[in-house]
């Protein structure tokens, strides 16, 4: 029996992209893996080849050197926390305080050393800022019901301080420096929230 080749090129042509893309994957597996046990700045493409399990050409080639890396595993990164933290309901502040303070259990810590790493990296302020805005629009979301009540101004006012109280610097002061458990961050974090969102007289 022949079989005609024109038959097994879509399937061959699947196979290789299927095949790419866990490639791809991996690297960018390796990749944050590796960002998040050393500072930056020591982070190689040989390390992550290596730890791949591919060659530093395969490398360059899916994602152009280490700040294409970097940007890929960001944007990466920023979807799955985008989609842990959009579990946050609107308008229930304990409950929007928990998916927050669960995102910072998991992530707060590396977080803070991505900051500090910010000024001397290239490639790392632009990761920074995007977080930056997610966590503006998380605010923006989660506090819709009180936001919409201002207008201009006051609104802006009032969505700055609910970055800032939400900020994870606010998360580690509480939990770390001031060596609050994990429920009475919960508890302090909704206290400092509840107050702004009351209608103004």
């Amino acid at each position: 029996m022949v079989t005609d080749m024109n038959d097994r090129r879509p399937y061959d042509m699947t196979s290789r992209a299927e095949s790419a893309a866990q490639t791809g994957e991996r690297i960018l597996d390796a990749a944050i893996d590796l960002f998040w046990q050393m500072p930056t700045d020591r982070l190689s493409l040989d390390g992550v080849a290596e730890n791949a399990g591919v060659s530093v050409q395969t490398v360059i080639r899916k994602f152009g050197g280490k700040e294409g890396l970097l940007e890929a595993a960001g944007q990466r990164e920023a979807s799955r926390i985008g989609a842990q933290r959009g579990l946050a309901p609107v308008g229930d502040v304990p409950a929007a305080v928990a998916v927050l303070v669960d995102h910072y259990e998991e992530m707060g810590d590396r977080v803070l050393k991505m900051l500090a790493e910010e000024p001397h990296v290239p490639g790392l302020a632009a990761i920074v800022e995007q977080g930056r805005e997610v966590h503006s629009q998380w605010c923006a979301r989660v506090f819709s019901p009180s936001l919409d009540s201002r207008d201009g101004q006051q609104r802006g006012r009032l969505l700055a301080q609910l970055v800032a109280v939400c900020d994870v610097q606010t998360w580690h002061l509480l939990r770390h420096v001031c060596g609050l458990s994990r429920s009475e961050t919960e508890l302090a974090l909704t206290e400092l929230i509840e107050p702004l969102l009351e209608v103004p007289r």
